[in-house]
């Protein structure tokens, strides 16, 4: 965690310096264009574009390795669940049917397989920019650019603490964590089985939440201590103002979705699948 109480990583590369408001615009252009197709090779050419821009921030691996991983294991079971389910959906898509894997009660065929990976690689396309952006923007900097976009400052100060508060609970998790573990609270592999596991692990959801209700309560009583809310406009400690790049990367992101939907209305319809 960061001295701003964020995920924010302090750098000096482009997108450090990059106003906060149009990263949001950035990463919601890019998701708007990967959701929009279901082409391995689109996908394949943003993620590459995507890593690019992710090493270019200077931002340690180990800082995102929390999110890599729970990303990682979403997109690992949401296929898995596919695939047993639906584990001939890919004949849907295609007309055509390869059986590959049998499973007993049906057989997973090739074109699942390839919607499935297509399906994955869709998923981790949002990865490098959603990391790019958390890791990037400064929760202040972001409030005062959201508010200087016509967002009310009220709802663009409730961002920015929602921003702090991530890392603070993630802290508070492992410290209750810990705590009920000291009291012989089982949760590691030799705590019994899995069930027995998970019913401990549940357990840590009442303190966790009772504690969130107190430290927002506070955050609050602090806020109204200081007359926040009373004004119609405010000033921002840490406003910026966007520079002719900033300009340049919208124009640039309008460009690129304008010439994604052009793409998947005249090129790129369907499913993409090459055998």
């Amino acid at each position: 965690m960061s001295r701003t109480g964020s995920l924010y990583v302090e750098g000096k590369s482009f997108f450090h310096r990059m106003d906060g408001a149009v990263k949001l615009i950035m990463l919601l252009s890019w998701t708007i264009i990967t959701f929009l197709f279901l082409d391995l090779r689109i996908f394949a050419v943003m993620l590459t574009a995507g890593i690019a821009m992710l090493l270019t921030t200077g931002i340690p691996l180990k800082r995102m390795s929390f999110l890599f991983w729970i990303l990682t294991v979403f997109t690992v079971l949401n296929s898995v669940f596919i695939l047993l389910l639906t584990p001939r959906f890919g004949t849907t898509l295609t007309g055509s049917h390869t059986p590959l894997i049998p499973l007993g009660y049906n057989t997973i065929n090739q074109e699942t397989l390839f919607y499935v990976l297509t399906l994955s690689l869709k998923y981790l396309t949002l990865l490098p920019i959603t990391l790019l952006f958390i890791f990037t923007t400064h929760p202040s900097k972001f409030a005062a650019s959201l508010n200087k976009l016509g967002v009310p400052y009220k709802m663009a100060y409730a961002v920015s603490i929602a921003f702090r508060y991530i890392p603070d609970l993630t802290q508070e998790f492992r410290t209750i964590l810990n705590a009920m573990q000291m009291r012989g609270l089982g949760i590691s592999r030799g705590d019994g089985n899995l069930r027995r596991r998970l019913k401990n692990l549940s357990l840590i959801v009442v303190p966790l939440l009772q504690s969130s209700l107190q430290h927002i309560e506070s955050v609050s009583d602090a806020m109204d201590l200081r007359g926040f809310g009373t004004g119609r406009t405010r000033t921002w400690y840490m406003g910026t103002i966007m520079s002719i790049m900033d300009k340049l990367a919208i124009v640039l992101c309008v460009l690129l979705l304008f010439l994604a939907i052009f793409l998947k209305l005249q090129v790129f319809r369907g499913f993409w699948y090459p055998f």
